[in-house]
Protein backbone atom coordinates (compact mmCIF):
# COMPACT_ATOMS: atom_id res chain seq x y z
CA UNK A 1 0.00 0.00 0.00
CA UNK A 2 1.26 3.19 -0.99
CA UNK A 3 1.71 6.49 1.33
CA UNK A 4 0.98 10.04 0.74
CA UNK A 5 1.56 13.25 2.60
CA UNK A 6 -1.84 14.98 2.20
CA UNK A 7 -1.57 18.42 3.44
CA UNK A 8 -3.93 19.68 6.00
CA UNK A 9 -5.99 22.56 5.19
CA UNK A 10 -5.02 26.22 6.47
CA UNK A 11 -6.54 26.29 10.00
CA UNK A 12 -7.11 30.05 10.11
CA UNK A 13 -5.59 33.24 11.52
CA UNK A 14 -2.95 32.11 14.67
CA UNK A 15 -4.54 34.33 16.96
CA UNK A 16 -8.04 31.86 16.65
CA UNK A 17 -6.06 28.88 18.47
CA UNK A 18 -4.98 30.81 21.69
CA UNK A 19 -8.75 31.72 21.89
CA UNK A 20 -10.24 28.82 21.60
CA UNK A 21 -7.90 27.22 24.24
CA UNK A 22 -8.53 29.96 26.56
CA UNK A 23 -12.34 29.36 26.10
CA UNK A 24 -12.19 25.67 26.79
CA UNK A 25 -9.93 26.60 29.93
CA UNK A 26 -12.65 28.68 31.30
CA UNK A 27 -15.26 26.14 30.47
CA UNK A 28 -13.70 23.31 32.35
CA UNK A 29 -12.74 25.72 35.31
CA UNK A 30 -16.20 24.88 37.27
CA UNK A 31 -15.74 21.70 36.84
CA UNK A 32 -11.82 21.59 38.00
CA UNK A 33 -12.88 20.93 41.80
CA UNK A 34 -14.90 18.24 41.16
CA UNK A 35 -13.05 16.42 38.17
CA UNK A 36 -9.83 16.69 39.03
CA UNK A 37 -7.52 14.09 37.38
CA UNK A 38 -6.97 11.38 39.76
CA UNK A 39 -6.73 8.09 37.32
CA UNK A 40 -3.77 7.41 35.74
CA UNK A 41 -4.20 5.69 32.43
CA UNK A 42 -0.82 4.07 33.20
CA UNK A 43 -1.81 2.53 36.30
CA UNK A 44 -4.80 1.00 33.74
CA UNK A 45 -2.53 -0.22 30.92
CA UNK A 46 0.19 -2.92 31.18
CA UNK A 47 3.68 -1.44 31.93
CA UNK A 48 5.56 0.31 28.90
CA UNK A 49 9.12 -1.13 28.47
CA UNK A 50 9.85 0.48 25.39
CA UNK A 51 13.40 -1.52 25.12
CA UNK A 52 11.18 -4.93 25.13
CA UNK A 53 7.75 -3.69 23.00
CA UNK A 54 9.59 -1.67 20.05
CA UNK A 55 10.68 -4.54 17.59
CA UNK A 56 14.30 -4.26 17.13
CA UNK A 57 13.82 -6.54 13.58
CA UNK A 58 10.70 -6.16 11.22
CA UNK A 59 10.32 -6.10 7.86
CA UNK A 60 13.19 -5.46 6.23
CA UNK A 61 14.19 -3.00 8.99
CA UNK A 62 17.36 -4.05 11.14
CA UNK A 63 19.07 -2.39 14.42
CA UNK A 64 22.18 -0.53 12.67
CA UNK A 65 24.54 1.02 14.47
CA UNK A 66 26.73 3.44 12.69
CA UNK A 67 24.35 6.78 13.24
CA UNK A 68 22.84 8.03 15.99
CA UNK A 69 20.00 10.10 16.69
CA UNK A 70 20.62 13.66 17.09
CA UNK A 71 20.50 13.70 21.75
CA UNK A 72 19.08 16.90 23.81
CA UNK A 73 21.48 19.26 25.25
CA UNK A 74 22.15 18.95 29.35
CA UNK A 75 19.66 21.45 29.99
CA UNK A 76 17.08 20.35 27.80
CA UNK A 77 17.59 16.70 28.57
CA UNK A 78 17.51 17.48 32.55
CA UNK A 79 13.59 18.89 31.81
CA UNK A 80 12.41 15.56 29.72
CA UNK A 81 14.19 13.22 32.74
CA UNK A 82 11.09 15.43 34.80
CA UNK A 83 8.59 14.53 32.28
CA UNK A 84 9.71 11.65 30.49
CA UNK A 85 9.86 7.60 32.42
CA UNK A 86 11.33 6.45 29.60
CA UNK A 87 13.23 7.12 26.19
CA UNK A 88 14.79 4.97 23.56
CA UNK A 89 16.88 6.10 20.63
CA UNK A 90 18.09 3.92 18.06
CA UNK A 91 18.65 3.63 14.29
CA UNK A 92 17.58 1.11 11.77
CA UNK A 93 18.86 -0.20 8.21
CA UNK A 94 17.54 -1.69 5.66
CA UNK A 95 19.10 -3.70 2.42
CA UNK A 96 18.72 -1.13 0.02
CA UNK A 97 20.94 0.62 1.92
CA UNK A 98 18.78 3.33 3.79
CA UNK A 99 18.84 4.12 7.27
CA UNK A 100 16.64 5.62 9.64
CA UNK A 101 16.90 7.06 13.29
CA UNK A 102 14.03 6.35 15.46
CA UNK A 103 13.68 8.10 19.17
CA UNK A 104 10.98 7.65 21.48
CA UNK A 105 9.83 9.38 24.79
CA UNK A 106 7.15 8.19 26.82
CA UNK A 107 5.28 9.64 30.29
CA UNK A 108 2.99 8.30 32.40
CA UNK A 109 1.41 12.04 33.53
CA UNK A 110 0.97 14.14 29.96
CA UNK A 111 -1.92 16.09 31.14
CA UNK A 112 0.48 19.22 31.79
CA UNK A 113 2.35 21.86 29.52
CA UNK A 114 5.53 20.82 30.46
CA UNK A 115 5.69 18.16 27.62
CA UNK A 116 6.00 21.23 25.20
CA UNK A 117 9.98 21.39 25.72
CA UNK A 118 10.37 18.40 24.02
CA UNK A 119 9.14 19.10 20.96
CA UNK A 120 11.74 18.38 17.96
CA UNK A 121 12.14 21.95 16.50
CA UNK A 122 12.94 22.99 19.66
CA UNK A 123 15.38 20.26 20.22
CA UNK A 124 17.26 20.58 17.06
CA UNK A 125 17.54 24.51 17.20
CA UNK A 126 19.12 23.83 20.63
CA UNK A 127 21.47 21.65 19.06
CA UNK A 128 22.80 24.66 16.48
CA UNK A 129 20.08 23.19 13.28
CA UNK A 130 18.50 25.32 11.24
CA UNK A 131 14.72 24.44 10.91
CA UNK A 132 13.72 25.47 6.87
CA UNK A 133 10.42 22.96 7.10
CA UNK A 134 8.18 22.71 9.33
CA UNK A 135 4.54 21.14 8.08
CA UNK A 136 1.56 19.19 9.45
CA UNK A 137 -0.04 17.17 7.45
CA UNK A 138 -1.80 12.94 7.28
CA UNK A 139 0.06 9.84 6.93
CA UNK A 140 -1.33 7.79 5.60
CA UNK A 141 -1.03 3.86 7.15
CA UNK A 142 -2.46 0.71 6.43
CA UNK A 143 -4.58 1.37 10.10
CA UNK A 144 -5.62 4.66 8.67
CA UNK A 145 -4.08 8.60 9.07
CA UNK A 146 -2.04 9.54 11.55
CA UNK A 147 -1.26 13.23 11.78
CA UNK A 148 2.52 14.05 11.48
CA UNK A 149 4.61 17.17 11.52
CA UNK A 150 7.42 17.14 9.04
CA UNK A 151 10.59 19.28 9.65
CA UNK A 152 13.45 19.43 7.62
CA UNK A 153 16.76 20.58 10.12
CA UNK A 154 20.11 21.40 8.78
CA UNK A 155 23.65 21.97 10.17
CA UNK A 156 26.45 22.58 7.41
CA UNK A 157 26.53 19.49 5.05
CA UNK A 158 24.19 17.71 7.39
CA UNK A 159 20.05 17.70 5.72
CA UNK A 160 17.95 16.02 8.29
CA UNK A 161 14.09 15.68 7.26
CA UNK A 162 12.43 14.43 10.14
CA UNK A 163 8.68 12.90 10.73
CA UNK A 164 7.16 13.37 14.61
CA UNK A 165 3.56 12.40 16.28
CA UNK A 166 2.78 12.88 19.51
CA UNK A 167 -0.07 10.57 22.08
CA UNK A 168 -2.53 11.62 24.46
CA UNK A 169 -3.85 8.56 25.88
CA UNK A 170 -5.22 6.68 22.59
CA UNK A 171 -5.36 9.82 20.51
CA UNK A 172 -2.52 10.98 17.89
CA UNK A 173 -2.15 14.27 17.92
CA UNK A 174 0.16 17.66 17.64
CA UNK A 175 1.73 19.64 19.54
CA UNK A 176 -0.59 22.93 19.86
CA UNK A 177 -4.60 23.31 19.87
CA UNK A 178 -5.31 19.56 19.09
CA UNK A 179 -3.03 18.82 21.94
CA UNK A 180 -4.33 20.76 24.32
CA UNK A 181 -8.01 19.68 23.44
CA UNK A 182 -7.09 16.23 24.06
CA UNK A 183 -5.43 16.60 27.78
CA UNK A 184 -8.48 18.59 28.44
CA UNK A 185 -10.84 15.90 27.26
CA UNK A 186 -9.06 13.45 29.72
CA UNK A 187 -9.01 16.25 32.52
CA UNK A 188 -13.08 16.45 32.19
CA UNK A 189 -13.15 12.81 33.16
CA UNK A 190 -11.36 12.52 35.97
CA UNK A 191 -8.44 10.88 33.67
CA UNK A 192 -4.51 11.36 33.76
CA UNK A 193 -3.44 10.51 29.94
CA UNK A 194 -0.18 9.04 29.42
CA UNK A 195 1.92 9.24 26.39
CA UNK A 196 4.18 9.74 23.70
CA UNK A 197 6.53 11.59 21.42
CA UNK A 198 7.42 9.87 18.54
CA UNK A 199 10.16 10.88 15.75
CA UNK A 200 11.99 9.52 12.75
CA UNK A 201 14.53 10.78 11.06
CA UNK A 202 16.96 10.41 8.50
CA UNK A 203 20.46 12.25 7.02
CA UNK A 204 19.19 12.22 3.06
CA UNK A 205 19.92 15.65 0.91
CA UNK A 206 17.17 14.24 -1.29
CA UNK A 207 14.36 15.36 1.22
CA UNK A 208 11.29 14.06 -0.85
CA UNK A 209 12.85 10.86 -0.98
CA UNK A 210 13.81 10.65 2.55
CA UNK A 211 10.09 11.40 3.66
CA UNK A 212 8.99 8.48 1.43
CA UNK A 213 11.30 5.87 2.95
CA UNK A 214 10.14 7.09 6.71
CA UNK A 215 6.70 6.49 5.47
CA UNK A 216 7.63 3.06 4.76
CA UNK A 217 9.43 2.69 7.86
CA UNK A 218 6.79 3.81 9.82
CA UNK A 219 3.97 1.73 8.29
CA UNK A 220 6.39 -1.32 8.41
CA UNK A 221 6.99 -0.78 12.34
CA UNK A 222 3.36 -0.34 12.72
CA UNK A 223 2.22 -3.41 10.88
CA UNK A 224 4.62 -5.62 13.38
CA UNK A 225 3.25 -4.71 16.64
CA UNK A 226 0.41 -6.13 18.09
CA UNK A 227 -2.23 -4.19 18.20
CA UNK A 228 -2.11 -2.67 21.99
CA UNK A 229 1.05 -1.53 21.78
CA UNK A 230 0.26 -0.11 18.47
CA UNK A 231 -2.41 1.75 20.11
CA UNK A 232 0.40 3.24 22.95
CA UNK A 233 2.49 3.91 20.17
CA UNK A 234 0.18 5.78 17.49
CA UNK A 235 -3.28 5.96 19.05
CA UNK A 236 -6.39 4.36 17.80
CA UNK A 237 -5.95 5.71 13.92
CA UNK A 238 -9.51 6.07 11.83
CA UNK A 239 -11.60 6.48 14.40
Amino acid sequence: MSQHLHPMPSRGPALIAPIIIGLLMVASSGLAIKLKPEQRLADQEPAVKLEEVIPKQFGAWHLDTSIVPVNPSPDVKSRLDAIYSQTLARSYADGAGHRIMLSIAYGADQSGDGSQVHRPEFCYTAQGFQILRNRIGDLLTPFGQLPVRRLLAVQGPRNEPITYWITIGDKATLPGLSRKIQQIAYGLTGKVPDGMLVRVSSIDNNTEEAYRVQERFIADMLASMDPSTRVRVAGRLGQ
